[in-house]
């Protein structure tokens, strides 16, 4: 492990306002595992909805121009003729790519070959980028900040140098398997590290920032936190772009120095991931419940709110709902702490919290 000495020497002094982010966010990994079990067709909405956005979101913070409305009509087949063909390509390329990863991701290994396979298929369309797909850079690249216009505004920091690519990804990897594998630290700390060092290293010529937000799924879900296809990272991340570049560029001036501090970069990666957290979780909540239910539970609930109490023929007679499918909306709304029982047998009553 010498080698990668540097990677675990990042991690040696976290701070506790770091701390207190990761205890927060795990608090809120938990409620949401201990939560609702949303619908499948609820799941599926949410699921559609993420994908559209986090592509749209993804691919303009490199500079892509298309609205979420306009990812959503190319992903239904309908060109839309205003935007250049490598937008077009780029946004069909990331959009397929990370419903893979929130499909399959349990089968899915995080190794060199897995990464060099998904930047071939994230550039898969994408004509400029044929003969690099899927293989490192063979030239010195940078990382550049993009503008809402899509313009390069200035370059943050130089990258790994070609000929130390594959030397310092082999690297990279080898210390991430270990670490997490072993549980050396918090997984988060681990994934955060990786992906800093990822983009420091921005091993292919170009969509080393768009991977590196797609790993950024597959490794958080990996790492059990499962609700990455329900509210959008990308989305968080474009929306606090400035941060994004500030807390990247403070960070990556003191690679390859005495003293490697990753802090503002764990910091922002942090504070993203624990509003994404807090996002999941008020899924869960009263103010979202119309987004949990199927059309019966929603009508079975509203008209709970509209009385004191009912039993559960009565609902079945007042809503047109079937008995037995009443019977599972109320288990169902009582597991969400919506409503309670009264009594038992056939005087049983149930009346909303």
């Amino acid at each position: 492990m010498a080698k990668n000495n540097k990677l675990d020497q990042r991690l040696q002094q976290i701070p506790a306002e770091i701390w207190l982010k990761i205890t927060k966010i795990d608090e809120l990994k938990g409620q949401w595992i201990a939560g609702a079990r949303l619908s499948p067709q609820v799941l599926g909405r949410l699921k559609r909805s993420v994908l559209i956005t986090s592509t749209g979101a993804s691919t303009r913070i490199e500079g892509a121009r298309l609205s979420d409305e306009d990812v959503e009509k190319l992903m239904r087949g309908i060109d839309i003729q205003k935007f250049s063909d490598r937008d077009k390509q780029e946004v069909k390329g990331y959009y397929e790519l990370l419903e893979n990863v929130f499909d399959s991701w349990k089968s899915l290994r995080l190794n060199e070959n897995t990464i060099k396979h998904f930047h071939k298929e994230l550039l898969k369309y994408v004509k400029k980028d044929e003969t690099h797909r899927g293989e490192y850079k063979k030239r010195e690249n940078q990382v550049q900040m993009i503008n809402t216009a899509g313009k390069s505004v200035g370059v943050l920091f130089d990258t790994t140098p070609a000929y130390l690519t594959p030397k310092e990804m082999q690297e990279l990897m080898e210390w991430t398997q270990e670490a997490l594998i072993k549980k050396k630290y918090h997984p988060l700390l681990i994934v955060g590290n990786f992906l800093v060092e990822f983009l420091q290293i921005h091993p292919f010529q170009d969509g080393n920032g768009r991977l590196s937000r797609v790993l950024t799924n597959l490794l958080l879900l990996k790492e059990g936190y499962l609700y990455m296809p329900y509210v959008s990272h990308e989305k968080l991340v474009e929306d606090n772009k400035p941060d994004y570049y500030l807390a990247l560029s403070k960070s990556q001036k003191t690679f390859k120095t005495k003293h490697e501090n990753i802090i503002p970069w764990l910091d922002f990666f942090l504070t993203i991931f624990l509003k994404q957290s807090e996002v999941a979780v008020d899924l869960l909540s009263k103010e979202n419940i119309e987004k949990l239910l199927t059309k019966k539970q929603l009508a079975v609930w509203q008209y709970l709110e509209s009385v004191d109490e009912a039993t559960p023929l009565e609902i079945a007679d007042k809503t047109k709902v079937a008995y037995p499918t009443v019977r599972q909306a109320l288990n169902k709304l009582m597991r969400l702490k919506k409503v309670e029982r009264i009594g038992q047998g056939r005087s049983t009553r149930y009346r909303r919290i």
